[in-house]
């Protein structure tokens, strides 16, 4: 668990925050963690810098954490040797350049005897920087610069009286004052601050995080989870939301499954639309995942069914996290740290977001668990890749007929007159309604099948690779472009029907398909 100490000096008050370091507690260290404004790092100096080291400070930069101290302890069992302390910041300093941290501060230290934590130590006078309270005391802090861009996630509308209507609610960045001209989203109407309030009282001006009341000028229809922001400072207005999440629960990630998402004060239901990776916590790689277990940290890409008022995490902890609830134990499953987005929305394209959000029918009613029951299959595209004369379309059309006669529902999308783009989005409407969908469209470049695989979720997509030897491919189709094609790395499957025949082709897909538990219920 994580450990809270307190103490104050005349110039700040402190709360340390003491998590344990192993890897089986990174979600304590994420709890802790998730509201620091710096970190401190301990590395043995007998030790130097070790993995365990290395995955704290991502961890700490992936939270957003602004400043990094790296305190390398035990210096009185070294001799205080300063060469071995130069080894040890250069070799962390060349692996935190990766690392999204403001500034980097080393100090050589002795815990035992106390070497530079309150006072400069007698014994490194070779080091002329901070003592670690000193610099505590002096680091500029974001928490403490005031942000304008104004946040105010509404909590409840209070009605003590019929001449009083007011939304109640924490700042949580931002001032506000009356007269300000304010816009209410998802609505979009806009209207001019008539009073905030604090305890009941007028004030002049509201900043973060004061909880307040603001009242407004004009009767707009705002409610809980709606939220009052400025025009000239719009957050992201979005249903899909890309985000890193550090899985804390014992029951591992099930991208087939709905979960409640909290974020500020809305509550909606959300599902993984792609996992992207997960990171290797040992070798700090991003690798492959079908799930996410206890500890692990992943990318994904959520869907929800209204649209989120979010920020990245980096520009703004409250309005760019979040947490996943499990709403059978009403367990608390993930917590999420929202990528920034590429660019500031137009107010046109955000009211347009926002209303999608809040359409009567956002999503489809049929899950996929009914869709089973119905077909006996899962939605799955089986995208297959090869040059121009590979024989993508016969084998397709030869795929979808022993399908079909197995009972199975599948077919193959036909893409003429269609773009990159077009095709991706008819393979995933299909497969969402629960069909094996087969396409051999043109995907020449390894970003094309990547872009594909992230939108159509990697769970769901098999990728065979037509690799028919090159002279046979040319001498089929002497007109078609053959330049350009870039073989895929790690294809689910490869066939070359310059090798096997087309039955042998079709019988080889149809085992991998029956492998990954296409036909067993989700």
């Amino acid at each position: 668990d994580v450990a809270y100490r307190y103490f104050s000096t005349d110039r700040r008050k402190f709360i340390i925050a003491d998590t344990p370091g192993h890897i089986q507690y990174t979600r304590n260290m994420v709890t802790g963690a998730s509201t620091a404004d710096v970190g401190l790092i301990l590395i043995d100096a007998r030790l130097g810098v070790l993995q365990q080291s290395r995955r704290h400070a991502y961890i700490a930069s992936l939270l957003g954490i602004p400043h990094l101290c790296v305190c390398v302890n035990k210096m009185d069992l070294v001799r205080y040797d300063p060469h071995v302390f130069e080894n040890i910041r250069r070799d962390f300093a060349a692996f935190a350049e990766a690392l999204d941290f403001k500034s980097v501060t080393f100090f050589p230290i002795s815990a035992l005897k106390g070497d530079n934590i309150v006072a400069h130590s007698d014994n490194t006078p070779w080091y002329d920087g901070p003592h670690i309270l000193g610099y505590l005391e002096t680091v500029e802090l974001d928490s403490e610069v005031a942000s304008d861009e104004l946040r105010f996630p509404v909590q409840s509308v209070l009605r003590p009286n019929l001449d009083y209507r007011g939304f109640a609610g924490q700042i949580v960045s931002g001032t506000i004052r009356p007269g300000d001209a304010v816009l209410a989203l998802p609505s979009g109407k806009k209207s001019t601050v008539k009073s905030v309030d604090l305890a009941g009282v007028p004030i002049d001006v509201g900043f973060a995080p004061q909880s307040v009341t603001i009242r407004l000028e004009d009767e707009i229809d705002i409610s809980r989870g709606d939220m009052i922001v400025k025009e000239d400072r719009l957050p992201r207005v979005s249903r899909r939301v890309d985000a890193h999440i550090v899985w804390m629960s014992e029951t591992p990630l099930d991208p087939e499954k709905s979960y409640l998402l909290k974020h500020t004060t809305q509550l909606v239901r959300t599902q993984v639309d792609t996992l992207h990776w997960k990171k290797d916590m040992d070798t700090l790689d991003e690798v492959s995942a079908t799930t996410l277990e206890l500890n692990d940290i992943g990318r994904v890409t959520l869907k929800c069914t209204r649209a989120l008022f979010m920020d990245g995490y980096r520009d703004n902890r409250d309005t760019g996290s979040f947490i996943m609830i499990d709403s059978a134990t009403n367990n608390t499953v993930a917590a999420g740290m929202i990528e920034r987005s590429a660019g500031a929305q137009q107010l046109d394209d955000l009211m347009k977001e926002a209303r999608a959000g809040s359409a009567l029918n956002p999503k489809t009613q049929v899950s996929r668990a009914e869709r089973f029951d119905r077909m006996g299959q899962r939605g799955a595209t089986i995208w297959l890749t090869g040059l121009p004369g590979s024989g993508r379309w016969p084998l397709a059309y030869a795929l979808e007929r022993a399908l079909f006669d197995a009972g199975r529902t599948a077919t193959v999308v036909d893409p003429t007159g269609q773009d990159f783009h077009s095709m991706v989005a008819a393979c995933k409407a299909c497969t969402d309604a629960g069909f094996i969908t087969i396409c051999a469209f043109p995907s020449y470049t390894q970003g094309d099948r990547r872009t594909l695989r992230d939108r159509i979720g990697a769970h769901r997509m098999l990728e065979v690779y037509v690799n028919t030897d090159e002279a046979l491919c040319r001498e089929r189709r002497p007109n078609a472009s053959h330049e350009g094609f870039e073989p895929p790395q790690h294809p689910d499957l490869t066939v070359a029907l310059d090798r096997v025949r087309l039955t042998e082709a079709v019988e080889l897909i149809s085992r991998r398909l029956s492998e990954r538990d296409q036909f067993e219920r989700p």
